[in-house]
């Protein structure tokens, strides 16, 4: 449930780690969210949260977590986003942490309910997207939130510790004593504050891409790179890169496209020229919004390759004064066959995180 030297993940989900951001629907429905009245006596969003002292974190030196905090309510994090505007992520259960030493906390989310048959009494499990556990919830007698069962990769894939190798994981997993807090009741306005410090809101970036890219508009960008910023980057094969909606793929979208749903089913197109060859590489990606980006699967339309490229993803996201950054982590950007042994590893390249600037359409022509 999480995307993870230009770290693309940093770049691309700024502290959004937590529950992949493609995983934001769960089966609760929204008429279901606020009716825990242990949490929530009269319905209101409801807060409760801890920062703890050097002191406390000095006798515990296996608890990574100096601040957390649990909101029970509304989606406190979404803010300027690229869902379909209809969207409704069903969360109403969201926590944050912030390790020592961190600049910005992460964040999940999920749905709770009681755990008994008829869903009105018994212990509160707050679940996430793949069976996987948020939390387990109870109040005491003074009105504390006992939070208990946080799993330690709970900002992490489910198969993260395979991935990444236990000493990986262990560094970017929680720790041993990150479990069983006792979270005070605050006001839903400290909740607010705190979850926006994940991604604080840039001015410069201005509106959404699925807002200022309209369904039946094309659109180019791209940039050239010039012989200097070559030679100060050796690895990075792409010397131009296009990203762009042309005739084809605006009718694509208008013979099968919803525009209630966009930037769901949108197709685009990345053409690059690289050093080493003279000619184009031309690539399709069919796109959905997905939190603050468009995550995009390499498509067989239009491809200039025959075989199963449907893992081969990019993502794309607003950038400052009107850009558009692109990400590539995993040689999914057509520099190289996507069909060859080359594309199956993590790009190693420059070729990871593009920053884009608008250009007129002929830029973009075939």
């Amino acid at each position: 449930m999480a995307f993870k030297g230009l770290d693309w993940r940093a770049v691309f989900t700024a502290g959004l780690s937590a529950a992949l951001l493609g995983a934001l629907f769960g089966p609760a429905c929204a008429d279901d969210a606020l009716k825990l009245t242990e949490l929530s006596p009269n319905g209101a969003d409801a807060c409760f949260g801890h920062v703890y002292d050097a002191a406390h974190l000095k006798a515990h030196p296996k608890q990574k977590v100096a601040r957390i905090f649990f909101y029970y309510g509304h989606d406190p994090v979404s803010r300027t986003n690229e869902e379909p505007a209809h969207s409704d992520t069903s969360y109403n259960g969201f926590v944050t942490t912030t390790v020592r030493g961190a600049e910005a906390p992460q964040w999940a989310g999920g749905w709770c309910n009681h755990q008994s048959e008829d869903g009105k009494s018994g212990a509160i499990h707050c679940g996430m997207d793949c069976d996987r556990t948020l939390a387990s919830l109870k109040v005491d007698d003074k009105g504390r939130l006992i939070l208990s069962d946080l799993q330690p990769d709970i900002y992490l894939d489910a198969d993260s510790e395979e991935e990444l190798g236990t000493a990986e994981y262990t560094r970017q997993a929680l720790g041993s004593e990150d479990d069983n807090f006792r979270l005070d009741p605050m006001p839903a306005a400290t909740c607010k504050a705190e979850f926006a410090r994940i991604d604080p809101i840039d001015p410069a970036l201005g509106s959404p891409l699925r807002e200022r890219l309209k369904p039946d508009q094309a659109f180019c960008y791209g940039h050239d790179y010039d012989a200097a910023h070559l030679a100060s980057h050796p690895n990075q094969l792409t010397q131009s890169i296009r990203v762009f909606r042309g005739p084809v793929e605006l009718a694509s979208f208008a013979s099968g496209g919803d525009a209630a749903n966009w930037p769901d089913g949108a197709d685009i197109a990345v053409s690059v020229t690289t050093r080493e060859k003279s000619g184009k590489v031309t690539q399709t990606y069919s796109c959905q919004g997905e939190a603050n980006q468009w995550r995009c699967a390499a498509s067989s339309k239009m491809s200039n390759f025959s075989c199963d490229i449907a893992q081969k993803e990019i993502f794309l996201k607003r950038g400052a004064n009107g850009t558009m950054m692109l990400a590539n982590p995993n040689s999914s950007l057509a520099v190289v066959d996507l069909c060859s042994k080359a594309a199956d590893g993590k790009t190693k390249s420059d070729d990871k995180v593009y920053r884009l600037e608008a250009m007129p359409q002929s830029a973009c022509a075939p």
